[in-house]
């Protein structure tokens, strides 16, 4: 039977991205500035290994204070009662990271892209392994139904967002 590895996310080289439409006709992006994460393998492949994320809802940066706090509220995440964000994988291979997502207390199956850059040891001897996670998800799936519509008529905050994470694990010893 393989060893298991524990592999912990390193902050310093990873972000956490997401694209919206606003007003159907340009993208907002935004990040989450505080998270965390750890890898469980057997053996010396990342096929099958067990993944486990969570983010601090309170860390969201769109580069616009109102519009953040806006989203930090009741009617959108509402961090003051759903602080973290959490993923936990039921399954990853070479390209597909599928698992449980939970967004205010909404658990949701999701099946993302992922694509794993390689590894590498940096100049302190740690073992690193890069990854890229994409996909797409519905916010009305988790309860996050807030929508204005301008006098036009115009949605204001589109339904799709769009994920994009890039993140470096570190081996532990």
């Amino acid at each position: 039977m393989a060893t298991a590895t524990k592999w912990v996310l390193d902050p310093m080289h990873s972000e956490v991205q997401f694209k919206v439409k606003h007003l159907v006709i340009s993208t907002v992006t935004g990040s989450f500035k505080t998270f965390e994460g750890t890898v469980t393998t057997q053996g010396d492949t990342f096929e099958g290994a067990e993944v486990e994320f969570s983010l601090d809802v309170n860390s969201i940066d769109t580069n616009q204070e109102m519009r953040d706090n806006h989203l930090k509220g009741p009617e959108f995440f509402d961090a003051e009662k759903y602080p973290k964000i959490t993923f936990k994988s039921t399954s990853l291979t070479d390209d597909k990271l599928t698992g449980d997502l939970t967004i205010k207390d909404v658990t949701k199956t999701v099946t993302l892209d992922v694509e794993h850059g390689g590894s590498a040891t940096d100049f302190y001897g740690n073992l690193k392994a890069g990854f890229e996670v994409s996909g797409k998800i519905n916010r009305k799936d988790f309860g996050l139904t807030w929508n204005g519509v301008t006098e036009a008529g115009a949605v204001v905050v589109g339904e799709d967002v769009k994920l994009i994470i890039n993140v470096q694990f570190a081996k532990q010893a």
